[in-house]
């Protein structure tokens, strides 16, 4: 391996392109990112009943891609693509991340009653099933309770991020009983200082999470 790994991030959306950049540079600045985009997923996603074989296949392309130019791990950046993203990692050599795999194991160690605030409706089915199916292997007593924050999405995609993070605050304000919040994706992660200047609730993203895992699993003495 290179003194410099190279990490394949691959995304569905421009919006999640800064969240990662910036968890990798306070979190693994000598990593190697690589930006692989295909914004028609996001949009394609959003049109479908659910995960199709078409939209799979789709995924492992762009996995094998990462591979084929040199990627040493792999990290997607959507939260509503979970099964295409397992059948990837079970095709390649390199290690495959879903976005919220780490987030989901760090707020279990925080406790049994968590909170995940999402924005984008059809990731919330996948990313429930995601973190049912983590649970039972790691925290069989874990509990989610999802709230959606439509309109914070709405806003960001029109530019306006300061929406976004006030809209995720105020539902954030509201929660109680939590032993952890979750920003459920790469995106709203940019909310986390907002949200956490109104909670005394733990405030996980999945960016700072992911970036230490692959970290831990691609370059383990780094």
């Amino acid at each position: 391996m290179p003194s410099k790994p190279r990490i394949a991030l691959i995304h569905a959306t421009p919006i999640a392109v800064e969240p990662i950049r910036q968890a990798f540079a306070t979190g693994w600045a000598d990593a190697e990112t690589v930006n692989i985009m295909d914004d028609s997923l996001s949009p394609d996603r959003a049109a479908a009943s659910g995960i199709t074989d078409e939209l799979t296949d789709r995924m492992v392309t762009l996995a094998r891609y990462a591979v084929g130019i040199g990627a040493d791990g792999v990290l997607f950046t959507c939260s509503s693509f979970g099964s295409a993203i397992e059948e990837a990692a079970r095709q390649l050599p390199v290690p495959v991340l879903k976005p919220n795999e780490a987030m989901f194991e760090a707020a279990m160690a925080r406790g049994r009653r968590l909170a995940m605030i999402a924005a984008f409706p059809p990731s919330r089915a996948s990313m429930e099933e995601e973190f049912r199916s983590d649970a039972i292997r790691i925290k069989p007593e874990a509990e989610l309770t999802t709230f959606v924050v439509e309109p914070a999405i709405r806003a960001l995609n029109g530019g306006d991020a300061e929406t976004h993070n006030r809209l995720v605050a105020e539902q954030a304000a509201a929660l109680e009983g939590f032993d952890a919040i979750m920003l459920a994706h790469f995106s709203t992660s940019r909310a986390r200082a907002a949200v956490s200047a109104v909670t005394a609730t733990p405030v996980l993203t999945s960016p700072d999470a992911a970036v230490e895992k692959i970290r831990r699993l691609v370059a383990p003495a780094a």
